[in-house]
């Protein structure tokens, strides 16, 4: 019996001691043996933890994105309900219900710092007929908004906040852009929190929508929802090429179809807004229509492009430049004209009581004439151009 414990013992201590030198030399036989037994543990490879910032990877555009989003806002609007004279008529409530007590009216959008005085840009539909504006901040500040002016013509509005160490983008140049650059929209869609997408210019120069009066719009597949309206497209270096206004969309949602207002207009319209409480557009007092082929063959015209003049105001600034009904302007300073919006857009521009170039053909004859703007009268009165 002794000689059977003293074997026993004997193998045991040599199986422990095996152990203790495969635990030492192998410690991951052990752990992959016990890994196996409990079932639930994985075994994965990690990258060595860096106290350095972390390079980002190539093609991506985070110093881009991180450079312009603390200066987009996201705007929250509200709308007190009126009243409706009747409500406190018992009979009145009975038919209609208690309409009193409606809530108020809210709405979502998002907005661009433009100036460390706290001017913000966004969209005029964002925050038109709302009572009371209130504008969050990326850091997480949060602030009420004094409207500054407003401009229905581009569906631009300038807002501003008093708030200090204020983040402000870097405009860019939005007039080089081109077809295929890369953007990124930031704003907030559907109030879920500040987003940034990607995409590229997929057009320049879209007209004749039905949006604004004046269109000039940037088009870009980078994804827009609802409450993107009033935020940031910016190139791959975080430079404002232009405001988000507005979608394609039969759902309600980004189709891949976005239009942006360009930066070299919305600074137009910020300046003019800050200075003199609005904006100055030129006007020259015609009645522009697209050439097409029935209007040149009643005016006796041998252009084929360019925007045709049915109508010249009386001493109006065309009429006084030389302008005649038949005329086709084809170009305005250096740009060419080809339809309406076009020409109302490059007018609009112009400088009231400076002189610019204007190509005209007149039948067979090809004019250069100089003419000097006036100041466009409000919205309300329809001028033509």
């Amino acid at each position: 019996m002794k000689r059977i414990w003293l074997l026993f013992s004997q193998a045991v201590t040599v199986l422990l001691a095996a152990f203790f030198v495969v635990a030492t030399l192998k410690p991951q036989w052990v752990q992959r043996g016990a890994a196996s037994s409990l079932g639930g543990v994985v075994s994965i490879i990690e990258t060595p933890i860096s106290s350095s910032a972390p390079t980002p990877a190539p093609g991506s555009y985070s110093a881009a994105a991180q450079r312009a989003s603390p200066a987009v806002v996201s705007i929250n609007t509200s709308k007190a309900v009126r009243a409706h004279p009747y409500s406190n008529d018992p009979f009145f409530r009975f038919f209609f219900g208690d309409q009193a007590q409606s809530q108020p009216q809210v709405g979502l959008g998002s907005g661009v710092i433009v100036s460390p005085e706290g001017y913000i840009l966004t969209n005029n539909h964002v925050i038109e007929s709302a009572d009371e504006i209130e504008v969050h901040l990326a850091d997480g500040r949060q602030a009420l908004a004094k409207v500054i002016g407003t401009d229905p013509e581009t569906d631009l509005a300038v807002l501003k906040i008093d708030l200090d160490r204020l983040p402000v983008i870097v405009i860019g140049d939005s007039d080089h852009l081109l077809v295929g650059d890369q953007v990124l929209a930031i704003g907030n869609p559907f109030g879920v929190g500040q987003t940034v997408t990607s995409g590229i210019v997929s057009a320049l120069g879209r007209n004749q929508l039905g949006i604004n009066d004046f269109e000039n719009f940037i088009q870009t597949d980078a994804a827009i929802n609802p409450g993107n309206s009033g935020g940031a497209l910016i190139d791959v270096n975080g430079n404002l090429l232009g405001i988000n206004t507005a979608i394609y969309s039969r759902s309600g949602g980004s189709m891949g179809i976005g239009f942006a207002i360009p930066a070299s207009m919305a600074k137009l319209v910020l300046e003019g807004i800050v200075r003199d409480g609005r904006v100055t557009r030129g006007w020259i007092g015609v009645e522009p229509s697209d050439l097409s082929p029935e209007l040149a063959e009643t005016f006796g015209v041998k252009a084929t492009s360019g925007v045709i003049i049915t109508g010249v105001l009386q001493n109006g600034p065309a009429a006084q430049a030389g302008i005649r009904p038949g005329d086709v302007i084809t170009e305005v300073g250096e740009k060419k004209v080809a339809n309406f919006k076009e020409l109302l857009t490059a007018v609009a521009n112009l400088r009231p009581g400076t002189a610019s170039a204007f190509t005209v053909q007149r039948g067979n004859e090809r004019l250069a004439l100089q003419v000097t703007p006036g100041t466009r009268p409000p919205r309300r009165v329809p001028p033509g151009q």
